[in-house]
């Protein structure tokens, strides 16, 4: 079962030097990403062995990028949610979003809430959408709300009370940087890392199966012999 990618984690790097690639400008590259987002979870949402995929959509250190970029990523979000519902229901798949939801605006915020009623019913894949999310900021909060539930902090309770509790086996990063950009810290402690210059415009489930490929062939031994 340890070669099984259970969990899939992805940074999707790239929107804006595609663009530039392109000779476009950067929210044309975030607009091609949301096409990329859609194939890739199509093609998740019907792969045997994927139960959840998370895909690094909004850092916490995201709000550092001009106003007019971060004021469009906004607004490409409520739109993506508003059009993909339909996607995630007719393929069966659970949208959740994990980060600190109150940075964004009460209309959106509503718009994510709805998003993950309207799709609580499916059973097949869990998509995870981090949403101004950073590991650190995620391991603060759950270590606050389990001191502020009386509850011992324990690598089980811990674990059990992060945003997305279970543990990452792939984690890909496009775009050709070879770091975690505190994503998801705590869960990819086993990880295996793949890390490809495809910017993520360009990423298709072909490649995704072919690192999944190379990433079953791989001797998980979590420490052991």
């Amino acid at each position: 079962m340890s070669n099984l990618p259970r969990h899939v984690a992805i940074i999707m790097d790239g929107n804006g030097r595609w663009a530039q690639q392109q000779k476009l400008a950067r929210i044309r590259g975030h607009e091609r990403g949301v096409e990329t987002i859609r194939d890739i979870i199509t093609f998740a949402a019907h792969h045997n062995e994927i139960e959840f995929l998370t895909l690094y959509a909004f850092s916490t250190e995201n709000w550092k990028r001009p106003k007019a970029e971060v004021s469009f990523l906004m607004k490409l979000l409520s739109r993506y949610l508003k059009k993909e519902l339909p996607v995630y229901l007719e393929h069966d798949v659970r949208f959740k979003a994990i980060g600190d939801l109150s940075g964004f605006s009460a209309s959106l915020q509503a718009q994510i809430h709805t998003t993950e009623t309207e799709t609580a019913h499916c059973t097949g894949l869990t998509q995870f959408m981090a949403l101004n999310y950073g590991a650190k900021d995620e391991i603060v909060r759950s270590v606050k709300a389990l001191q502020n539930d009386g509850v011992d902090v324990t690598e089980e309770t811990l674990n059990g009370a992060l945003d997305a509790p279970e543990p990452v086996d792939l984690l890909i990063r496009t775009g050709g940087d070879h770091r975690l950009s505190n994503f998801l810290l705590w869960q990819a402690a086993y990880a295996e890392l793949f890390f490809t210059r495809t910017l993520w415009p360009d990423f298709t489930p072909v490649e995704l199966q072919s690192i999944i490929d190379q990433y079953k062939s791989v001797e998980r031994r979590f420490g052991g012999l």
